[in-house]
């Protein structure tokens, strides 16, 4: 256990602000597609329910399905068989251009036009839909706002002037430019490094929180699945559905071994992706001023019975977090930022503290709320304690997962029907 002693978080960090659902419904039900030649079916009678205003991720090994699937819900994959509904309305039939022209569309590296600028990109379309020009405008700068980047540098800028994350960026952004209540993601963030992965998946995290579109997107790599995930669909070949389930309860009740094998080892540890520091209780600190005296902190940290000093700056942002040994050889407390100090936000995932505090030599990190104030110590003890509560709750929490299955059909649900109508068609 570290140096300090238990104390409830403050609430400095709030939760995002409540937005509307702007997404719909998706039902896929019965959907199957034959290839001409081909003796087995690249999906075969998938019915499956998307709810509105959730992430859903789309996993499992190359060849197996999802991005058919995927390519079926916009119809730039024909179904064989089948009806796709978005909310109550069977889009089956309808003209394929007008339906993709309602559905957002992600590919890797954005799939830009690169002989069109960033604006034009945007604003393709609008334009198909005869927005007036102020309109697209004005839609043009709040997207690039949205997604990061600023609408005076980039909106005239064409896609080889643009990193591979800022193309992605403009690639969500053109998605959403009609304001679609569905975005499809196909491999998004596949084409990029892994640290501009890890940017842009935070990146997408906050959009939805904005948005609350309706997002299916398809990923090989089960971590991203876990992040970005309300829910997760593990298929195997034929698009046949292994599990359908929250991430949490995947983690701790895979279905088969199928399914174990594609999470991969560490599925304990993957659960410190789903959880924030501020979820848990941090623990207090012997804090002093930064200048002060050397000898009276140690003296207060004798007391209380700790090994550290958090030294914080005239704002009550940590810049030093000494051992009492090494108080004891200075006269006064530092005043410069230490480079190597343990250090996260709140908002940060349980496994970016593990990671921070295993290169600690306390064994321990800093939390940081707003404006990087000072909140409390997160260490070890405190994250294995996380990762076995987040088991036991997922095991023991009833599953109330949408309908998944490839066998039979499910009758749609309208997306204002009450929860026990919903219930009643997911037991059919």
């Amino acid at each position: 256990m570290s140096d300090t002693a238990n104390t409830t978080a403050p609430a400095v960090d709030p939760a995002p602000e409540d937005r509307p659902i702007t997404g719909r419904s998706i039902h896929l039900d019965a959907v199957t597609k034959r290839y001409p030649g081909q003796e087995r079916p690249a999906v075969d009678g998938v019915t499956l329910e998307i709810p509105e205003g959730q992430v859903v991720m789309l996993v499992g090994p190359s060849g197996c399905g999802k991005t058919t699937t995927l390519k079926m819900i916009n119809r730039l994959i024909e179904p064989t068989e089948g009806r796709i509904l978005l909310g109550d309305e069977d889009v089956t039939g309808i003209d394929g251009d007008e339906l993709r022209r309602r559905i957002g569309y992600v590919i890797q590296a954005g799939g830009l036009f690169p002989h069109m600028s960033v604006a034009q990109n945007i604003a393709i379309v609008p334009k198909m839909l005869k927005w007036d020009k102020e309109r697209i405008s004005a839609r043009i700068d709040e997207l690039l706002d949205l997604v990061g980047l600023e609408p005076a540098v980039y909106r005239d800028r064409y896609p080889k002037e643009l990193s591979g994350g800022q193309q992605q960026r403009v690639g969500v952004a053109r998605a959403l430019a009609a304001d679609p209540p569905v975005l499809l993601m196909d491999e998004p963030f596949g084409a990029v490094d892994p640290i501009t992965r890890q940017r842009l998946q935070d990146e997408l995290i906050r959009i939805q929180q904005e948005v609350r579109k309706t997002m299916v997107i398809v990923t090989h790599d089960f971590d991203e699945a876990v992040k970005l995930g309300d829910w997760i669909v593990v298929f195997r070949e034929g698009a046949q559905i292994v599990q359908y389930d929250t991430p949490e309860r995947i983690l701790a009740e895979p279905a088969d071994e199928f399914v174990e094998n594609f999470i991969g080892s560490g599925a304990a540890l993957k659960q410190l992706a789903l959880r924030r520091v501020r979820e848990v209780q941090v623990a207090d600190a012997v804090v002093a001023d930064a200048g002060g005296d050397a000898a009276a902190a140690l003296r207060r940290a004798e007391e209380a019975g700790h090994g550290h000093v958090v030294v914080t700056d005239f704002r009550g942002r940590p810049i030093a977090w000494p051992h009492r040994r090494a108080l004891s050889r200075m006269t006064t407390l530092p005043t410069e930022l230490d480079p190597a100090l343990p250090v996260v936000g709140s908002g940060a995932t349980l496994n970016d503290a593990l990671d921070t505090m295993l290169v600690s030599s306390a064994g321990a990190t800093l939390v940081t709320g707003r404006g990087g104030v000072f909140e409390g110590v997160v260490d070890v003890e405190t994250v294995m304690a996380a990762i076995s509560a987040a088991r036991d709750a997922a095991a023991e929490r009833p599953s109330d997962a949408p309908v998944g299955t490839n066998t039979g059909a499910v009758e749609a649900v309208p997306d204002d029907e009450p929860d026990e109508n919903r219930e009643a068609a997911s037991d059919v």
